[in-house]
């Protein structure tokens, strides 16, 4: 498998030591917006050849989440960049092709496997962090541990279904050691996922899913903390150190701030909000020529997952968009302002509305529940028809023919 890291060219030694600009480049609200959608792959027309790897890529973290209203998020995510997306491409790029990896970022979360090397401190960091959880520590001890990993090396890879042991106390939190020690060991780098089965993880060796050139590339602390820092400013656009440290949940917030504050190649800017305030944030150094290219976006209306990368930071889809959204799968449904899986709609740079819709697969349907515009959008004819393309496809992505509109 090639390598592909030219990323790594920005450690330390290879940069030029220049200092960051003073005056704040102000960046208006629309070239905002604009430069994060194309930053996070909705700029284009999402058509073309399939490519998950590279969707992957430059998403740099795809989250995996077991809700399928529709579709799951991950495959909803990548769906909505190349609406050529079918659902069995990810697990053939992840299992087939060991083109992707999966661990924990601010959730359970897909990777290109070729940032493994840079990934080595998130084992350490969660390690000793699951150590410290209370009721982590009913997990098996250490012989434990190693007769789990001797029958998957001997067996294959096996799920947690494979092993049978009760946790000693009842409770929310309270699960089986051999469940508690299979995540120990995964959060550790122990084991990794060999495949999942109807969102079933499969546990491995990891030296028999990530190729041993990987395995092998090692890092200090320092080069992986710059590369994390970097890689989440070139995904964002630009950011806060708080953002930062947000993207990939791989560093502190002390660490992503020293980074910020060494001022190498960073360009200081002010972001125009939605609501005409302005926030001091860094940019990458090449900003200026970015917005220099910034495309306008398609003017297709796109029906978002609410664990999209550009829904999931609530605070920054605010400041951008002014859409003020939450998921509320947990909120009461009585106390429900919307519903219980209420997708954003996004149209060119702006977010015009949400839409509460669900698929029946077995009864091959979509069914649309309810729409609302966002404050200030006239839902026209056109953008009706706009919303119904987009329905169609959403229907043929899942394999049903009917939409029902309650």
């Amino acid at each position: 498998m090639r390598v592909h890291l030219p990323e790594l060219t920005q450690h330390p030694a290879f940069r030029l030591n220049r200092p960051m600009s003073r005056a704040a480049l102000i960046i208006h609200n629309r070239d905002a917006r604009r430069l994060w959608l194309h930053a996070q792959g909705l700029s284009p027309t999402p058509t073309g050849e399939v490519d998950v790897l590279s969707m992957v890529r430059q998403l740099g973290l795809l989250q995996l989440d077991t809700i399928r209203v529709v579709a799951r998020a991950h495959h909803h995510i990548l769906w909505s960049r190349n609406q050529n997306y079918r659902e069995p491409m990810l697990g053939k790029a992840m299992t087939d092709r060991r083109e992707l990896f999966e661990h924990f970022t601010h959730d359970a979360s897909v990777l290109a496997m070729d940032m493994y090397p840079m990934w080595r401190r998130q084992f350490r960091r969660l390690e000793a962090k699951v150590r410290g959880w209370e009721w982590h520590r009913g997990m098996l001890d250490k012989k434990g541990r190693n007769a789990i990993k001797e029958r998957i090396r001997n067996e294959g890879p096996l799920s947690t279904k494979a092993f049978k042991s009760k946790a000693k106390k009842k409770g929310m939190w309270r699960r089986p050691p051999h469940k508690l020690a299979l995540d120990y060991m995964w959060y550790a780098g122990e084991l990794s996922t060999s495949h999942r089965e109807n969102f079933t993880k499969f546990y491995d060796l990891t030296e028999r899913v990530v190729p041993e050139h990987l395995r092998e590339q090692v890092y200090d602390d320092q080069a992986q903390i710059d590369w994390l820092c970097r890689e989440a400013l070139r995904r964002l656009g630009f950011a806060t150190h708080g953002d930062l440290q947000r993207f990939w949940d791989a560093v502190s917030n002390d660490e992503a701030r020293s980074w910020t504050e060494t001022g190498t190649d960073l360009v200081r800017v002010d972001i125009q909000c939605a609501d005409k305030s302005r926030y001091r944030a860094l940019a990458p150094a090449d900003i200026e020529a970015r917005l220099a290219d910034l495309p306008a976006p398609t003017s297709r209306l796109r029906i978002l997952n609410p664990f999209d990368p550009v829904i999931r930071d609530r605070k920054r889809l605010q400041r951008l968009f002014g859409f003020d959204y939450r998921i509320e799968v947990f909120v009461p449904a009585a106390k429900r302002k919307w519903g219980y899986y209420v997708y954003p709609i996004l149209e060119g740079d702006r977010m015009v509305g949400r839409i509460e819709v669900s698929g029946d697969r077995n009864n091959g349907c979509l069914t649309i529940k309810n729409i609302w515009p966002e404050p200030g959008v006239k839902w026209t004819g056109a953008r009706q028809s706009k919303l119904e393309s987009e329905l169609i496809r959403m229907a043929r992505f899942i394999g049903v023919e009917e939409l029902v509109w309650a």
